[in-house]
């Protein structure tokens, strides 16, 4: 990967700029100012992939990015969940009575809602978390704070007033891979995949019922549905779908065609390999 480009939302310090660094360290990056402006960038062949969040363990689907994603000529290559550890950030020489506001990405305030909430903190939404560490440098006013990772208090000379800040150990974000080109791994047997697709359904009586009913006869997993109106529209909805499983499988196939039956459009959006983190979740239910 040491001559891809990757792009990402946020600046440096960002949690996304933090997975890139995990799942790429050898590559170049890009940072963007919006998803939309970091898809773009592949789309028109300036950078090679995305890495994008699509949904948290606290604070659930990314919402902007199942609308785009549909909307763009971009394929998922594969999947990384991202173990996101909010910190309370703050001027140099500042006390946490100093506080009044506390400004953040809107996803990361609502991951730290309930602490946020019993200090009274006044919320301010920004475009990321480590441009909202940014902006409190510049400030230079001890009644402000960000949420941010550990690396933007070093990168911005901010101390942490609170180190674990997050309203729930385990708190993990998914981060989507994205590529304008399509490659599906081949299928092998001992190995777990998954696939991502989205539809939306004609307009007959139990039209739903009747499309994923092919995923219940034959014995797939769903391990995501995601419903959501589409542009302009009140009443037709799209659907976004995870399921266990590779297209080359018999059973999948099946399903895939009774789904194409009832279903206006299906349109694959990738086909990849399961993340391990997946069997870990598992544990942690259980647990």
């Amino acid at each position: 990967m040491k001559d891809k480009i990757i792009a990402y939302q946020g600046i440096q310090g960002a949690y996304s700029h933090l997975a890139y660094k995990n799942v790429f360290p050898d590559s170049l990056a890009i940072a963007c100012e919006t998803f939309q402006d970091a898809m773009h960038l592949v789309e028109s062949g300036k950078a090679n992939l995305a890495m994008i969040p699509i949904e948290n363990s606290t604070a659930g689907r990314v919402e902007e990015i199942y609308r785009l994603i549909p909307k763009m000529s971009l394929h998922i290559l594969d999947e990384h969940f991202e173990a996101v550890n909010h910190c309370l950030l703050a001027l140099k020489g500042a006390n946490l009575e100093d506080i009044k506001c506390v400004s953040s990405h809107p996803q990361a305030l609502a991951q730290c809602h309930i602490k946020l909430n019993k200090h009274k903190f006044e919320m301010i939404a920004k475009f990321d978390t480590a441009g909202a560490a940014q902006e409190l440098k510049e400030l230079n006013d001890k009644k402000h704070a960000a949420v941010a990772s550990s690396l933007a208090a070093k990168l911005y000379d901010l101390q942490i007033l609170d180190d674990d800040f997050g309203d729930y150990h385990g708190n993990t974000t998914r981060f989507l891979i994205l590529s304008k080109e399509s490659i599906i791994p081949a299928y092998e047997k001992n190995k777990s995949y998954v696939t991502s697709l989205v539809f939306s359904v004609r307009n007959i009586p139990s039209a739903l019922y009747k499309a994923l009913g092919g995923f219940a006869t034959n014995g797939i997993n769903l391990i995501k549905l995601e419903s959501y109106s589409m542009t302009g529209s009140m009443d037709a909805s799209q659907f976004h779908v995870d399921i266990d499983g590779h297209t080359d499988e018999k059973y999948l196939q099946l399903a895939l065609e009774e789904l194409r039956f009832f279903a206006n459009e299906v349109k694959i959006l990738g086909v990849y390999k399961r993340d391990p983190y997946r069997d870990k979740m598992k544990t942690f239910a259980i647990e």
